[in-house]
């Protein structure tokens, strides 16, 4: 099992800037891709970028230039820098990950608790 914790949420002006942590413990072989969700009240949950274990990265088309992932392998841990916040991008942040107990076993897929983001004046 692998659980995941995230951090860094909050209240951010419009404008801002927030930088989210998910780290990753338990039993790990390997974490394969690391990402982050977000679900804004009375909608969906989306996908918000992802990042491969060779650091191949990918991110929502709406988000693109404002929101910047990356990950600390020797730490197993993803970040979310969020820059240049609006209202819009209040939400519940959920890390993801995909990831392999052992050697050899099939990557199952876990899910952080979620963190508040509200970006309000």
């Amino acid at each position: 099992q692998v659980q995941l914790v995230e951090s860094g949420g909050g209240l951010v002006q419009p404008g801002g800037s927030l930088t989210l942590s998910c780290a990753a413990s338990g039993s790990i072989f390997r974490l394969h891709v690391m990402g982050w969700y977000r679900q804004a009240p009375g909608k969906q949950r989306e996908l918000v970028a992802t990042i491969t274990s060779s650091f191949s990265t990918s991110y929502a088309d709406s988000l693109k230039g404002r929101f910047t992932i990356s990950r600390d392998n020797a730490k197993n841990t993803v970040y979310l820098q969020m820059n240049s916040l609006k209202p819009e991008d209040t939400a519940v942040y959920y890390c993801n990950v995909i990831a392999s107990s052992e050697r050899g076993s099939l990557p199952m897929n876990y899910w952080g608790k979620g963190t508040l983001v509200t970006v309000s004046s």
